[in-house]
Order: structure tokens, then sequence, then C-alpha cells
């Protein structure tokens, strides 16, 4: 069991890697909504037109990281040694809403580059755990030195009104800490003071014992990275999405400012003196002279040109299909480095066939299933977690080894994939096997299971093939063969 000083100190060295990570996280987060400040443009052209196009963004990067989170649903949970998805697990899945949560927590592995799962009791209904998915910003988990898999401890950090609140998850006990939150503006003698009360105490609480002791004997919080590495930082979605998107806005920005002031023929005189108008005082008499305004010509549309020299000439417009082009291309690359389909952005379908659409879509597929992998190690974890918590040791086992069933990452028409389950069929694969495959959950496959057998035992022909089975005589019918209808009054008879 640790000392208050102990987990004090682990719990100051996870926030401080928290807050490390807070940057990036924002900044992706930040894109992820649009929010992407004028970048690659020259000092004179932030200078006149930066503010100008300041909440402006052609956002591609919702498009990125939208299009794998679409195909990833987790549809059950089978156990090692079992041929059903477990239906205790599904429950604890639907009950705590994760069919919608899971989205949002997948939406933030891809942009935040991890997200967390928190698996504990609920005190009011032992039979029933609290899963919860939890954001990269207020959630960490600390690994024994060499291992990616076994967690020695796990914080998570949240702020609610005047408070800092962060509890401190091991192995056997659970540690609750809270703190004043420090002010923004203060004076030195403040600062001192804040310095003392930023320190994390003890959370006084009514109903349970603090630290309070973790009875499934584990960390009970799983990280899902998204796009792992061996010996770095599990990488955002977003990240490398960054820099195109911020050279694609200044082109979208370089484009309307082209359209504002050279999309149009321009004109100039040459050789003229610019027009003057007499300045007359409160009498009426001429005290100078002063020059017409320009803007009058264009409202009025007359020109007063004077001078024998004076000529009129001529700028073309600015040829704006070429921002556009560049556009285009640039968002391509996009496409082709993010493996997302190019009809995801571009937007141009023209007669493409089914099997074109499925090809592609194929860098797309391959994306999904990498995150199916990675995600579902973690996954396979909170189900043992839950199992764990409901006391289920022999299940927590099992899914050890277990596996997660997800929805089929293609997007076949229905066309296709029955086709498709015919031959698969054909091949001797059977039923359940194929209601899963079809992107059922196991609820459903259950549900239409029952009711499969159900239409088959009011079938009359089920009744005959049960007695057949079973070695009864079948009930008498008419006498096989081509036999001669005995009130045929034609019946001749035979030749001697």
């Amino acid at each position: 069991m640790a000392t208050e000083g102990q987990a004090l100190r682990l719990v100051s060295l996870l926030e401080n890697e928290l807050v490390r990570r807070r940057g990036p996280i924002d900044r992706h987060n930040a894109y992820y909504r649009g929010e992407h400040p004028l970048k690659f443009a020259s000092s004179e052209f932030r200078k006149f037109h930066g503010e100008r196009y300041r909440d402006f963004s052609d956002n591609w990067t919702q498009v990125v990281a939208d299009s794998p989170v679409e195909r990833l649903t987790v549809t059950g949970f089978l156990a090692s040694g079992e041929t059903t998805a477990d239906k205790d697990l599904w429950e604890v899945w639907q009950v705590n809403g994760l069919d919608a949560d899971s989205q949002l927590g997948f939406l933030g592995a891809v942009t935040g580059a991890r997200c967390f799962v928190l698996v504990w009791g609920d005190p009011d209904d032992p039979e029933m755990p609290v899963v919860t998915f939890e954001d990269a910003s207020q959630s960490i988990v600390a690994y024994e030195p060499g291992s990616r898999r076994h967690r020695r401890a796990a914080l998570k950090r949240w702020q609610d009104g005047n408070e800092d609140y962060a509890t401190l998850y091991l192995p056997n006990e659970v540690w609750k800490f809270c703190r004043p939150l420090a002010k923004q503006d203060k004076s030195p003698q403040e600062a001192d003071v804040d310095e003392e009360l930023k320190r994390w105490t003890p959370r006084e609480l009514v109903d349970e014992p603090n630290p309070q002791p973790n009875p499934m004997g584990v960390v009970p919080m799983v990280e899902l990275p998204n796009k792992p590495m061996l010996v770095d930082e599990p990488i955002s979605d977003i990240a490398g999405t960054v820099a195109m998107q911020d050279a694609i806005n200044l082109l979208w920005a370089q484009l309307f400012t082209a359209s504002d002031y050279a999309s149009f023929p321009q004109r100039v005189v040459l050789g003229a003196e610019r027009p003057m108008l007499p300045k007359l005082n409160s009498a009426g008499e001429i005290v100078g002279k002063q020059p017409m305004d320009l803007d009058k010509f264009q409202i009025d549309r007359v020109a007063w040109i004077t001078g024998k020299d004076a000529r009129i000439a001529e700028w073309q417009a600015a040829n704006l299909a070429a921002y556009t082009a560049i556009i285009e291309v640039a968002v391509g690359h996009l496409a082709a480095q993010t493996r997302t389909p190019q009809h995801y952005l571009i937007g141009k379908m023209a007669n493409l066939s089914a099997d074109s659409l499925l090809a592609a879509e194929t860098g797309l597929v391959q994306r999904v299933d990498e995150k199916k992998l990675w995600f579902g190690q973690g996954l396979r974890e909170v189900a043992r977690l839950i199992a764990l918590a409901k006391g289920q040791d022999a299940k927590a086992r099992a899914m050890r080894s277990g596996r997660v069933l997800w929805a089929d990452s293609e997007s076949r028409s229905h066309a296709q994939m029955a086709d498709a389950l015919l031959k698969l069929k054909q091949l001797g694969f059977p039923f359940e096997w194929l209601a899963l495959r079809y992107g059922l959950t196991p609820t459903e496959v259950a549900n239409v299971m029952a009711l499969k057998a159900a239409e088959l035992e009011a079938d009359p022909a089920t009744e005959i093939t049960r007695q057949l089975m079973a070695g009864a005589p079948a009930a008498p019918g008419p006498p096989a063969g081509n036999e001669e209808d005995p009130e045929d009054e034609s019946e001749t008879e035979p030749a001697p």
C-alpha cells in the first residue's frame, strides 16, 4: 500500500506529463473544429488581410478524421472458447451508452492520438459496472518500465467550479485529491499563496474511505492509442494534415483577394491631368481648386478626359482558375497522404461502378482495419475489466485471449452484400455467422435466430421431417408411379 507522500509524487509526475501532452492535443482539436490561423503568408499580406480571413477555413481535417470513425462500430465481444457473443458484456456496453460514446472516444483518439476507457463499480448497482470513455487531455496511464501493456498507475484530472480534482488509480487502491484553482491575474503576494494552495490534498469523502481499496486488483483504466510507435508517442491523424490545410487556406485567401481586386478589367487613363473643381468661399468666390472625387466617375459611369495626349489603357482580369486548380491538387495530396477516398474530398463522381468505388476506398478500409487492431486490443482488456468488476474471474481469464466484434469496414450496397453472403452460404458457412457478417449485432442475431426457429416450428413440413428423422411411418399418400385410374372407363382388354 502506497503512502500519501508516494501517491502525491506519482500524481505530480503524471500531471507534468499530462500538461506536456496538452499542447498538441488542443492544437489538433482546434484544427478539427476549423480554427486555423493564417500561415505561410508574407508579413504584408498578413498585415492587410490577416484579420479579414481570421475566421475563414476550408476545413478538410474534419473530413479526414471523421472518415474512419464512421466505420468503427463495435457489435459485441467473444470470449475464448465460445461460439456466440457474450450477452452480459454487451448488456454492460448498452446500459452505459457506449454504442454512442465509443464514437466520441474513437474520434478523440483519432484527433488527440489516444483516448482512455475507465471501468469502475457502481455502489448502487453492483451487477452493472460504470464504463466511460475519457479524453486524452484529462487522463494518462503509466506503464511498468520496459512494458507497453502492464499498467502501473493511472490518473484522471479535471476541473469543476473553482476546484481541481485528481483521482489516482493503483492496482490495489484509489486515491482522490483536490485543490483550489489558481488565479490568473495575481500579485506577488497572491502568487506565494497560490504556490501553497496548488498543492494537492486528499479529498474529504463522507460515504467512502480515502484511499479506498481496488477490488479488481489491476489499474482500471485502459489506453487506446492511435497509430502507436515502438519507441515514440502515438500519432494523431490530424498531425499529417496541418501543413497542407494551412496551404489550402492561404490559397483560398489569395483567391478571394484576387477576386476582390483583380477579377474585373481595370481601366487607367494615361496622359491626362486629374479633373479639378473650383473651390468656393462662403461668398461664392473662387478661392482655389480641388481634385474631383474619382469614385464619382465609377458611380455615374461618366469619364471626363482632357489633354491632347490622353488615352485609355486596360489591365486584364486575373485568371482565378489557376488558384482553383492548385487547390484541387492540394486537396488530392491531402487525400493520398491520409488514405481518404478522393470522392470524400473532391466530391466528383461520374458513373462509377460498385467495384470502382470499392477499389477507391481500399486505402480507407485498410486504415480502419489498422485502428480496429489497436483499439481492439484495448477494448478486449476493457471487457476483461468489466468481468473483474462483476466478480466473474473465469470470464475475465477467457477474455484475455478473446476478441472484439466489429461491423464490416467496407461500404457495400445491400445487393452486393446479399450476393456475397449467398455464395458463402453455398460454401457451407452457418446462418448465424452470415448474420454477424451482414452487420447485425449479437443481440439482433439472437432475435433473428429465435424468429427463424419459430417460423420453422410453424411450418407443417417441419413435423413430417421430424417424424421421418425419428423413424415413424409417414402419412399414407397416393401410390407412386403411373397407376391407371380405376374409374377410367376407357380401359381396354389386354390383347390375347
